[in-house]
């Protein structure tokens, strides 16, 4: 399948940045062009291993795919559902989310993947920004009272459907309704027919500095994660890839499904209610997984562990993204597996800009160089180019061509899309130095960056000093008010068992502190906490720390 869109091997990472190029068909569509393609050629070739933490287990096929996807689409345009139509799915893990995702896309409806951590006051928010017309959720009971309480307040809800239990009173039966449903689906033509410009998915953003935007996507966004999937996370043509994330999230498309089978790998979903590092390994070992995604937070939980008990043989590449890599866990992991952690970093708006890939050497913390059709710079506050070694903003440039991937703006929001992408130019908010390899080392949000006595700080350097002492488990850098300095460097705590807080551990940390990194750079507030806020998609929110301490230090 590969073959169709991309064509050539590459010998290193300048030919392949240089001379990367994809076939993008006209009015095209992942769920016709790619699994229904698939079906066509290899009926029963495997697209999907679901397993879940009770043992129970599915193997899904390319055949199976199109049947079910073609019954999901004819039971959505049943119900008048139709191009254009926007439905969110809350559906965790479940296998069914992949038949609903693809039957949307057959119809030409936007689909929009949303978590089950959903409450009421966000799924109100959600159904009236988007006039969310369907929610297809899971069948667990917290989830659909939060629909069922958001339902009064969303004028637009038309239709509500529940998998994998029993319905209730006002929910519809998916079940019941696919099992019915045909599994001939014609392919739209004419005005019926969704084009590469119109909008696939919808994703709100995880809302660390403020209320969620709506990131819209064409429908030659899958296109864009070729890269991510064959070329970053090195999957293999019948291998088996995990990536962990929840469906609910942009991280799902970047490794579930998309780019994975363009590419020819099977993916693995393991699903889980709470994770359990130990429980996570015991799969990958059963099942075989041989590449493998996950953010800075599951390694720096894997490394706890005694990796010599589990037989990791059959895994072969690891990557990393969804947060700054530490080079501690970077160096932890390879000590214990002997495998190079390769980081990667994009934001919902994006596909992968910036990445390690395979021809390259990672530098432990880097998160790498940039992708093929991302024009990649670093700007200082007057907009002008900065120096090797000098903290700049991330943006990309796209007055000569536009990355294949991008987003097409926030849904209605005209405004917004033009304050962070102007005169040719998409502002990331995320701030890093470039070293004179060309390798992009991330310092942190726009907002995230410490001005003390003239320097600017950056507060993943402090964390990652931080947690490389023993009794720091997590931990969140910001900076508070300060009458002379303009602000200093706080440092929010959270212990590993066995430590007691307090202000002999709090010098402790801070000498720590000042040997690794420069001294100016040293936390000259500790506080240690039970627990980071968190938005629900796992980041920390240290929008919502600054928030607190502004108040607290100035009165």
């Amino acid at each position: 399948m590969l073959e169709k869109f991309v064509s050539g091997n590459f010998s290193s990472y300048e030919d392949f940045y240089k001379n990367y190029r994809v076939n993008v068909p006209k009015n095209f569509n992942y769920a016709f062009d790619v699994v229904d393609e698939w079906a066509e050629r290899e009926p029963m070739r495997k697209a999907i291993v679901w397993c879940d933490e009770t043992g129970q287990s599915r193997t899904f096929s390319f055949s199976h795919l199109k049947e079910y996807s073609n019954k999901a689409a004819n039971f959505f345009k049943s119900l008048g559902i139709k191009k254009g139509d926007p439905v969110m799915l809350i559906l965790k893990r479940r296998y069914e989310f992949w038949y609903c995702l693809l039957g949307l896309h057959k119809i030409g409806a936007v689909c929009i993947p949303a978590t089950h951590l959903l409450t009421p006051k966000d799924i109100i928010y959600r159904n009236n920004a988007a006039n969310i017309k369907m929610i297809v959720a899971v069948s667990d009971p917290r989830v659909m009272e939060s629909v069922e309480k958001a339902e009064e307040s969303s004028p637009s809800l038309a239709y509500k459907a529940v998998v994998g239990g029993a319905s209730r009173k006002g929910w519809i039966d998916f079940d019941r309704e696919i099992e019915t449903a045909s599994s001939h689906f014609q392919r739209p033509t004419g005005e019926e027919a969704p084009s590469n410009d119109d909008i696939m998915p919808l994703y709100f953003t995880s809302g660390t500095t403020g209320q969620p935007k709506m990131v819209q996507h064409s429908f030659t966004y899958p296109l864009g994660h070729i890269v991510t999937a064959k070329y970053w996370q090195n999957v293999k043509d019948g291998g088996l890839h995990l990536t962990l994330a929840d469906t609910g999230w942009a991280k799902a498309a970047w490794g579930k499904i998309y780019g994975q089978w363009i590419a020819g790998s099977v993916v693995f979903v393991y699903d889980y209610e709470r994770f359990v590092p130990s429980e996570l390994l015991s799969v990958m070992v059963s099942h075989g997984v041989n590449t493998f995604c996950a953010p800075p937070t599951v390694y720096r939980y894997l490394i706890k562990e005694d990796l010599s008990q589990f037989n990791l043989k059959d895994l072969e590449y690891c990557v990393v993204a969804g947060e700054p890599l530490n080079p501690e866990v970077y160096h932890q992991f390879y000590k214990k597996t002997g495998i190079r952690l390769m980081e990667g970093y994009g934001q919902t708006e994006m596909t992968l800009a910036i990445a390690t890939f395979p021809w390259m050497e990672p530098k432990p913390g880097s998160m790498g160089k940039p992708a093929p059709g991302y024009h990649i710079e670093l700007i200082d506050e007057d907009g002008k180019p900065c120096d090797v070694g000098k903290v700049g903003q991330i943006v990309v440039r796209t007055s000569e061509s536009l990355p294949l991937g991008m987003f097409k703006g926030y849904y209605n929001d005209n405004e917004l899309t033009k304050k962070v992408w102007h005169d040719g130019i998409y502002e990331t908010g995320d701030t890093a130095w470039m070293d004179e390899d060309g390798y992009f080392w991330f310092v942190g949000r726009n907002d995230d960056v410490i001005k003390s006595s003239g320097y600017r700080i950056g507060p993943f350097e402090v964390e990652s000093a931080l947690l490389e002492h023993p009794a720091v488990v997590e931990c969140a850098v910001t900076g508070v008010p300060d009458e002379l300095r303009g602000q200093i460097v706080k440092a929010t705590v959270v212990l590993a068992p066995g430590y007691t807080p307090g202000k002999e551990l709090a010098a402790e940390l801070q000498k720590h502190v000042k040997r690794v990194t420069a001294p100016y750079k040293y936390p000259r507030i500790i506080e240690f906490v039970e627990e980071l806020p968190k938005t629900i998609s796992g980041k920390i929110r240290r929008v919502e720390i600054r928030e607190r301490d502004t108040k607290k230090y100035r009165g």
